[in-house]
């Protein structure tokens, strides 16, 4: 019997058994956690799977969504939060395992850019991709259960529960099954309640780094040694917990991990501002980063170890790259004026590029009787631009989530807020967070953060007022 007819025979097996058609028909050996969730698919109908990052969850899906139509010619109705996560990530996944598939089993399918369909059953046996976006929350809609349906939300720590309120009266039925997936970046909405009030209705599966072959454990050491093994980073990163975030973080790491790579209208009109993080020599770094309206434009720029004229020069270049592109270009370039600083404002006036300074241990400039200094009226400015759920960070933004998501704040005798200081960051193992003040000091530029589209609010959480 040829290689083809034995598999073919094998199909019926397959059923009920995914770790079987993995091994065999894909050539792969799953890892342990991998294995367990391909058999929890068979043996539940709702399955929950929170981790740490990079751990294989896009490959265990793409591995479900095979197996599901090759055994059952059933539905699936693939979503994700982004665009990028469904169709560079899931779909990207999903597509190099279908080559990895012997040819004769290729020809049985068609891979296309949002659907995977099965030939001579196209109508009937497919899986689609739709983004899920609050605006257009029909993701699930239109799919009507039954024994061959199967919904898969992947990252679905950013989905709004709008989408899981549309979806809820199929994803519920008798015969559907569904698998969410993701990091687990947010404590609260509807993958949460299935690790926590809504947990015995699911199958819930947690998986670490440490879990899996897949990471390097040089990357496990890296969060430890950059953020500590207490910090929220590490626990949603590497631990695969929901972060515990406290009264006193400026900024919930939720807040900052969904606007990663977020769908948001882009306003053409808002001008470019730049702001600028100077330090020297030793372990900080500069930091230039660049903001249009509700949109951080790109990676954040560093540089370590030089000295005030390479700064300088190092800026006039990347002005000099963007000059001629309108969009690009800043209207102002807002440098952090304490100490080195100072002298990079200079030169860079006297080259002629728009540098405004920026001394963040000033008073603030709009509340002085909340805040007790301008770097602290600033962190509230991001923390706002974050909360508003309108803006987003360019995909690869880890270390600017990390750095954003560190500080804490409390309240002085007098009354007033302040953000916990560098020097503090450090005391406690941290690295400064110089990607992060380059970004607030972007918005130092009023007039940019007034007419946008935020507006801002002194309305902060109650906390006791500490005495330091």
């Amino acid at each position: 019997m040829s290689d083809k007819a034995k598999i073919i025979t094998r199909l019926k097996k397959f059923k009920t058994n995914p770790n079987a058609f993995v091994s065999e028909v894909l050539g792969v050996t799953p890892d342990k956690w991998q294995r367990e969730a391909l058999e929890s698919v068979v043996k539940h109908d709702r399955i929950s799977v929170r981790s740490g990052h990079g751990v294989g969850k896009s490959a265990y899906l793409s591995w479900v969504i095979l197996w599901w139509m090759s055994t059952r010619l059933g539905k699936v109705a693939c979503t994700a939060p982004t665009g990028h996560q469904l169709q560079d990530v899931l779909w990207g996944e999903l597509s190099k395992w279908y080559r990895k598939m012997p040819k004769w089993y290729q020809d049985q399918l068609v891979l296309k850019n949002e659907r995977l369909e099965v030939v001579g059953s196209e109508a009937e046996a497919f899986a689609v991709a739709r983004t899920a976006r609050r605006e257009t929350p029909e993701a699930f809609q239109g799919f009507h259960s039954s024994a061959g349906m199967l919904f898969i939300v992947d990252e679905a720590s950013g989905v709004d529960n709008l989408i899981f309120e549309v979806g809820q009266g199929a994803m519920s039925s008798q015969g559907a099954k569904t698998i969410l997936t993701g990091n687990p970046t947010r404590t609260s909405g509807y993958f949460y309640d299935t690790f926590h009030s809504d947990r015995a209705n699911w199958h819930t599966i947690k998986v670490a780094c440490s879990d899996s072959s897949m990471v390097d454990p040089a990357f496990i050491q890296e969060m430890e040694d950059k953020y500590g093994v207490d910090s929220n980073v590490y626990r949603v990163r590497v631990l695969g917990d929901f972060s515990k975030e406290g009264d006193d973080t400026v900024i919930p790491l939720s807040w900052i991990e969904s606007a990663v790579a977020r769908d948001v209208e882009f306003n053409p009109n808002r001008n470019t501002v730049w702001g600028l993080d100077v330090a020297r020599f030793g372990s900080d770094r500069t930091a230039l980063c660049k903001r249009r309206g509700n949109t951080i434009t790109g990676p954040i720029v560093t540089w370590q170890g030089k000295d005030l004229m390479q700064t300088c020069g190092l800026v006039m270049a990347e002005y000099k790259r963007v000059e001629a592109f309108e969009d690009e270009r800043p209207e102002e370039i807002l440098v952090d004026s304490i100490g080195l600083g100072s002298g990079v404002v200079d030169r860079l006036a006297e080259l002629g590029l728009p540098a405004r300074g920026i001394n963040v241990g000033e008073a603030p400039s709009i509340d002085g009787k909340t805040y007790m200094r301008l770097r602290d009226e600033l962190w509230f400015r991001a923390r706002e631009w974050f909360e508003q759920r309108d803006c987003c960070l360019p995909e690869d933004s880890a270390e600017l989530v990390a750095e954003l998501s560190i500080p804490s704040y409390h309240y002085t005798s007098a009354g007033k807020i302040q953000v916990e200081s560098k020097d503090n960051m450090k005391k406690r193992g941290l690295r400064s967070p110089d990607l992060a003040d380059a970004f607030c000091l972007t918005l130092a530029n009023e007039t940019a953060f007034r007419t946008g589209s935020h507006s801002w609010s002194s309305e902060l959480p109650e906390m006791e007022v500490a005495v330091v």
